[in-house]
């Protein structure tokens, strides 16, 4: 649906395409998200999963960065991934004050188990475009991002 703003070409066509970008991205986050739900796990839950799977141990902060989130968010997730047994906390004996998020056991079988369904869902949800739309996609998304940084 078109925006039935009344400004400039220029601002219908941003406008428009931002429209179609925001439902593009919500759609098929919730499509490819919605598996972790029966996992007892938020999309943030399963970022900093993912990260610290693939990563290794990683400090709260480069956690959040990773998965662009606050660090008050972050205190919150790492929080009741703790209390589901998935992570734990770990005080440097070099450097008393900086503490690594692992993942336990339970979280590492967890995100094993997890995360070929979360590919596999991530690729069923690009199948409506050819391999060459979603390099171009890709490359799009990564100049717009990058864009943004820019007009900071």
């Amino acid at each position: 649906m078109a925006t039935k703003f009344q400004g400039s070409k220029e601002e219908r066509l941003a406008l428009d395409t931002y429209i179609k970008l925001s439902r593009a991205a919500n759609a098929t986050e919730l499509r490819i998200n919605r598996h972790l739900s029966d996992y007892g796990l938020t999309l943030s839950q399963f970022g900093v999963l993912e990260a610290l799977y693939h990563l290794g141990p990683l400090h709260q902060h480069q956690l959040g960065e990773k998965i662009l989130k606050s660090s008050g968010n972050m205190t919150l997730v790492i929080d009741n991934l703790c209390k589901q047994g998935l992570v734990k906390r770990e005080r440097s004996e070099n450097d008393r004050r900086y503490i690594a998020i692992h993942l336990t056991e339970e979280g590492s079988r967890l995100t094993g188990e997890l995360f070929p369904k979360h590919v596999e869902k991530v690729v069923l949800a690009f199948r409506s475009l050819s391999s060459s739309e979603q390099e171009q996609l890709a490359v799009l998304c990564k100049k717009l991002g990058v864009g943004q940084l820019e007009q900071v």
